[in-house]
This record gives structure tokens, sequence and C-alpha cells, in this order.
């Protein structure tokens, strides 16, 4: 913990819990890179195996090399992800994770780890989108088959048949082309977001809540965060812990009625961590 003023505290990722989250951060990154490499080596070498000219119909080719090229978009939209933060990281450790000025204000950034799982969902779910949307054009592909049946009465019916069930699979197919698209778009406002510095003003229209070593803020008109107390060292946390009680009783327990239990509770197992240090 730093005193930079008249109650004005910052408080610092410890050095070790900075270094896991690195590493498991550049592990995540070079999966990315992999997976990027790999769709886009795919796509580049089964391009020049097959002719270009338009066609009526979906070839399967076609489908194969967009799904290429796709893992390797998202792959590196998972690659931008990590890089932002990454740098949040960095930023947090040089700066301070938490700082708590005055009586009613709070500053701090989202750096747990478990921001990794949201990245990977966001990148996996942006890929399902395209997944469900090339599932959908596959009857466009059978198309392509059925032209090439030397039987006429089974070249029509087949044919057809895969019409069809091409204008179905359009149902299916369009609205996760958008939802691929949302999915992309709505990236950047994830990205931007990711480990980005939130600053509350504590008043009686916020709720704070701490569950175990975890600090949870809710305000009107601001997004959700949530701390990792973990992150600290266990002098900061308890530190920490011990000025929020403090400013929670002057603040006549206006942010949460049942907050001093739920502090009391986070001290026992910060000084149970202190203890054991």
């Amino acid at each position: 913990m730093v005193e930079t003023g008249e109650k004005s505290y910052q408080f610092h990722l410890a050095p070790q819990a900075y270094r896991a989250i690195r590493r498991r951060a550049w592990l995540l990154l070079s999966g990315f890179l992999l997976c990027a490499l790999l769709g886009a080596s795919g796509a580049l070498l089964l391009w020049p195996t097959y002719t270009h000219e338009f066609t009526l119909y979906l070839k399967w080719q076609d489908a194969l090399v967009a799904s290429g090229w796709c893992v390797a978009l998202v792959s590196l939209g998972g690659c931008i992800l990590v890089l932002r933060f990454l740098y949040a990281l960095r930023r947090g450790y040089q700066g301070a994770m938490l700082t708590l000025e005055g009586k009613n204000r709070l500053s701090g950034r989202d750096l747990s780890p478990k921001n990794f799982a949201s990245i990977f969902w966001a990148v996996a779910t942006t890929f399902s989108c395209f997944v469900v949307m090339l599932i959908g054009l596959i009857p466009a592909v059978l198309l392509g088959w059925t032209l090439h049946f030397s039987n006429p009465v089974l070249l029509v019916f087949s044919t057809i048949a895969a019409f069809l069930l091409s204008l179905g699979g359009l149902g299916l197919a369009l609205p996760f082309g958008i939802f691929f698209i949302i999915g992309l778009i709505g990236g950047i406002s994830f990205c931007r977001k990711l480990g980005a510095a939130q600053t509350y003003a504590l008043s009686s229209q916020t709720i704070v809540r701490v569950d175990g070593l975890s600090l949870a803020i809710i305000h009107p008109d601001q997004p959700e965060s949530l701390f990792d107390l973990q992150l600290l060292t266990p002098a900061d946390q308890h530190r920490l812990l011990t000025l929020l009680r403090e400013r929670w009783m002057e603040s006549e327990h206006a942010w949460n009625p049942t907050l001093g239990e739920e502090i009391e509770a986070a001290l026992r197992d910060s000084q149970s961590q202190l203890s054991s240090v």
C-alpha cells in the first residue's frame, strides 16, 4: 500500500500475482496465434487446388477456405483482446490496481485471471455463430452435387429437394450470420472495457459487496466491477478492508446494510493469510 496524499491510498498488484497472470496471458496469446497461423495456412494451401469461376451453388472448397479465414480472423481478435489485457495489467502493476481517495471515491482495474475465460468464450461464441451459419448453408453445397447426376429424374427431384433445403437453411444462416457480425463489432467495446480503469463515487446509490476476497461495486449508469482482492498482498488486503469498513461506518451503512458482516468475514480470511506469511 502507498499513501499518496491526505486520505488517499494506492493498492498495488502483488509481484507474484502479476507474474502468474502475465504468464497465463502469454500462453493464451500463443494459443490464439497458433490457431490464426493454422487457419490462414489451411486456407492458402486449399485456395489453388480448385477453380474459382462463379456458380449458383456453394462449393465445399469455398466453405473450407472461408472457415480457415474465419479461424484466423477470430483468433487474431483473441490476440488483440489478450494484448489489451496485458497492457491494462502492466498499467495496473506500474500504477495501482485500486485507489481509495477520501471518503467516497474508489478507482480500480479488474485484473482477475477470470478475464481469460471471458476472452475465450467471446472468441468461441463468435466462431460458433459462424459454424451455425455454415451449417445452414450446407444444402447449398448439395446443389453442386445434384447437378452432376446422369439420371434426369434423379437430377430434377434431388435438385428441387436441395433447393428447398437451401431456402430453409437460409433461415438459419442469415440470423447467425448477423450474430457473427454483431460479435465482431461487439468485440471492439469489450476490448475497450477489458481491464480499463473504473472510478466510482461511493454514495447511497452505490451497492458495495464483499464476497470472500472479491469486491463487487454496482452503481447506476456505470458497469459493474468485480475486483479480486487476492491479487493484493495479504497486508494490503487487510488494510483495504479496514479502510472500507471505516468509510462504510462513516456513510451510516448507506452502501449495503450487511457490508460490515461481509468485511468481517473477509478480514478473517485475510488475517489467516497474513498470519501464514
